[in-house]
């Protein structure tokens, strides 16, 4: 047994700048022993203060909350932890592997989710609760909402744990909860729970030199109201239980011909010619996200100006925009299946002449880039060289684990198809199987789904899982011997967490990519953004207790500002029209649908038109236009609207449906 004197920043009701003996005995538990370094980062969280712990991917961030969260159970009377997950499905992983097995025995836990009935008694489960797991969009319903029971209140909370905090800015959810908080504490509205953050990386907040990224630090710490925490005496240890892999650039050459991508060009060209591009709009590089960023605008524009040429021909660019960006990833069939796809209905819901022109320009072109596409001596060079790199880590007599990161869940479908017809790969003995998010819709997966794939890749009766981003972060997944990150383009936390899953002994993580491509240029840059803020924590935890602080509260206080001056102008743009005032149209035909009094909010997330139907369907934004008393406009999301959505009545749903059918 050894002692240690902390200099501790204070929470509320602490003296500033007072110096606690603290035992390491204390921090010995029969059932729960933690590592050096994790005893060491949860030093500060022991005595009561806000930390944010920083531990890398595989660091044990979560059995670190588990013990912090235990002693706080045993010292604290009344004591009630909340612990905030972002996505449903760490609901049930969070509750089965880490906090009931060490605390179900002493404590009573619940775990709920969009997907559990205790959601609709939130605040009762709550209260006869000692531990709760949920995600943060229950919690901050229940937060702010005035039916008895569902709300909760803040001081009915002790301890509240944010994983992957890092989360916390903008506009998330995480910080919609931190907001609530920040307003009681800044009218001294006490008591407030005490703040525990986990995260792998806070990131840099896209800043590209150190004094923006301490300040990116600074916010997320503002935000969580928190010091951030880090191991510093036993960091040997740490990379010994949490090695990184070794990284590989496999690099293919340039695609030295391409007729079947060209040919795609020509067409996109006439379209083109046939809509006039604005002269004031310069269209950049064809099969770039640049190209599709200038498209999506000028759809926008020919929506709002009633412009259903313009509007349909962008429409359709981004869809040979896509098939290009497929090419350069994937196969040139899984890029003509693609516009196939698009096109199969189209030539039966014919508008005008637009509509003609468009189907008849891929019909006269079909035969010949089918032809093209199933020539194999342009196929993708980038696939031959993913191949080689799986098969340099899988084989017959090898037991080795991977996961195959692509950016949307058509790339990995796509992957998924190539693995299973390609025989290289299967006689190496991959087993390969499709990792998603949940949601609805045929490319997404349930929840049990999730929890079966994983199973059987711990169990090993699958060895490859082919993923999107949903296996990046969080997700209890088994050490890999291989990552690899194909045709990705994403920022350093990203790359942080995909990089932590190849945790098994002399593991590969490997980007493969194109000689000179954007994701050689992006993972380098990310390098040293993960260099930069690690920089930036480090000048963070020098401050002294007093300049952190007002740096801090001075952030605090301008957030407030802003959240009320923002509120401020969504009233007003909401009230600037009636419900009524505002008609919505199918953006494909402009053809009226609804008008704005129709829409009711259905659960505080369900828009749905309620106008003399049974069904109550869920409307989707991105699919409408609005017409208001000033032009004619396009919103991303409902909360974008210019007029008020008033909350849905089931009395007077059933009274305006019992008068139509008496009607």
């Amino acid at each position: 047994m050894y002692l240690l004197f902390l200099q501790s920043l204070p929470r509320e009701g602490h003296s500033s700048g007072s110096r606690i003996l603290l035992s390491f005995s204390r921090l010995h538990m029969s059932d729960l022993q933690l590592r050096a370094y994790q005893e060491e980062v949860v030093e500060r969280a022991l005595l009561g203060e806000n930390i944010i712990i920083w531990l890398p991917t595989g660091g044990g961030k979560t059995r670190a909350a588990v013990y912090v969260a235990k002693r706080h159970l045993e010292t604290t009377p009344q004591a009630k932890v909340v612990v905030l997950v972002n996505k449903v499905h760490l609901v049930d992983q969070h509750h089965t592997k880490e906090f009931h097995p060490h605390l179900g025995r002493d404590y009573t836990l619940v775990a709920v989710s969009g997907e559990s009935k205790e959601k609709d008694f939130f605040g009762p489960v709550v209260k006869k609760s000692q531990v709760v797991i949920c995600t943060a969009q229950i919690l901050y319903n229940a937060l702010t909402t005035t039916e008895e029971t569902k709300h909760v209140e803040l001081s009915d909370i002790t301890l509240l744990i944010i994983d992957e905090c890092h989360g916390t800015n903008k506009d998330s959810v995480y910080n919609k909860v931190m907001a609530c908080y920040m307003e009681k504490k800044l009218k001294k509205d006490l008591p407030l729970p005490q703040i525990l953050g986990l995260t792998a990386s806070p990131g840099s907040g896209g800043a590209k030199n150190l004094q923006k990224a301490v300040n990116h630090v600074l916010e997320i710490c503002a935000n969580l109201d928190s010091a951030i925490v880090s191991t510093k005496t036993h960091v040997s240890e740490l990379k010994q239980m949490v090695p990184r892999p070794i990284k590989t650039f496999d690099i293919v050459e340039k695609r030295l011909k391409d007729p079947f991508g060209g040919h795609l060009k020509s067409m996109m060209q006439m379209i083109h010619e046939y809509m006039t591009v604005p002269p004031d709009f310069r269209l950049r590089q064809f099969g770039t996200q640049e190209y599709e960023a200038d498209v999506v605008i000028i759809e926008r524009q020919g929506v709002s100006q009633d412009n259903r040429l313009l509007a349909q021909c962008a429409l359709h660019l981004r869809q040979y925009n896509n098939a290009l960006l497929i090419n350069s990833t994937l196969r040139m069939m899984d890029a003509y299946r693609s516009l196939e796809e698009f096109y199969i209905n189209r030539s039966n819901t014919a508008v005008d002449g637009t509509d003609i022109f468009l189907v008849g320009l891929f019909q006269e072109n079909q035969v010949e880039l089918q032809k093209l596409a199933k020539d194999s001596l342009y196929e993708n060079p980038k696939m031959g060289k993913l191949e080689s790199t799986l098969l340099n880590q899988f084989g017959p007599s090898r037991a080795s684990k991977g996961i195959l990161f692509s950016k949307t869940r058509k790339s990995i479908h796509c992957l998924y198809d190539w693995i299973l017809t390609n025989e290289a790969l299967q006689e190496a003995g991959i087993k390969a199987a499709i990792l998603t998010g949940a949601g609805n819709g045929i490319t997404y997966m349930t929840q049990n789904e999730q929890a079966d794939t994983i199973r059987k890749f711990r169990q090993g009766t699958i060895n490859l899982l082919i993923s999107t981003s949903v296996a990046e972060e969080g997700l209890d997944i088994p050490e890999c011997n291989l990552v690899v990150r194909y045709g990705l383009l994403t920022n350093e936390i990203a790359q942080q967490q995909a990089s932590g899953r190849a945790r098994a002994t002399d593991s590969q993580y490997s980007v493969v990519a194109e000689e000179g491509g954007q994701e050689v240029k992006r993972e380098l840059t990310n390098e040293y953004l993960e260099d930069l803020t690690g920089k930036a924590i480090a000048q963070v935890q020098d401050m002294s207790p007093r300049e952190f602080r007002t740096k801090i509260t001075e952030l605090q206080t301008e957030a407030l500002i802003c959240r009320k001056r923002a509120e401020t102008c969504k009233i007003q743009k909401r009230s600037c029209n009636t419900a009524a005032s505002i008609q919505l149209l199918c953006r494909t035909c402009f053809t009226p649908v609804a008008s704005g009094s129709d829409i009711k909010l259905l659960a505080k997330g369900h828009y749905v038109n309620y106008k003399k139907c049974v069904v109550l369907p869920n409307l989707a934004i991105k699919e409408l236009a609005l017409n208001t008393p000033h032009g004619r406009i396009t919103v991303k999301k409902w909360k974008d609207v210019p007029f008020t959505v008033e909350d849905f009545s089931f009395e007077e749903y059933q009274k305006d449906n019992f008068d139509d059918f008496l009607d």
